[in-house]
């Protein structure tokens, strides 16, 4: 691969478009290009960077983690450390997000075996079987 590729390039290597590109040098993401003949060119090291950033985000982490990635260990730090601790705090908040969505997978369940006349019927049934979650809450 060319050592100074142009933005466009490092755009199609990645299938990104050349603003999301741009927006990575802005937030910091992307350190800036050499400009020749005021076009930027890339050099190999942005085409590494580019493919840690895609894997974070497919990865589920978020523009912000990536740059905590990057910038928010010491230098010294290897990457093994930063993978491990974004990881962990990414897995956790992973698991969480699955137990709400088993809530709420379940909840949509009962609700397809709703078999009140109106909505109002609905209301009067949730505002008991609330009131009475809250009671034996209480109790405990």
């Amino acid at each position: 691969m060319a050592d100074n590729l142009a933005i466009s390039d490092v755009a199609r290597v990645f299938g990104l478009r050349t603003s999301a590109i741009r927006y990575y040098e802005q937030i910091g993401i992307l350190p800036p290009p050499v400009r020749k003949n005021g076009q930027r060119r890339y050099e190999q090291s942005a085409l590494f960077r580019l493919a840690v950033v895609q894997r974070a985000q497919e990865s589920g982490f978020t523009l912000d983690e990536i740059r905590e990635l990057f910038f928010g260990f010491r230098a010294a730090t290897r990457p093994p450390k930063r993978w491990h601790e974004l990881s962990e705090r990414k897995i956790a908040e992973l698991q969480l997000r699955m137990k709400r969505l088993k809530l709420m997978q379940t909840l949509l369940k009962q609700m397809q075996d709703c078999r009140c006349n109106a909505l109002e019927d609905c209301g009067k049934k949730l505002l008991s079987k609330s009131s009475k979650e809250r009671n034996h809450a209480h109790l405990r």
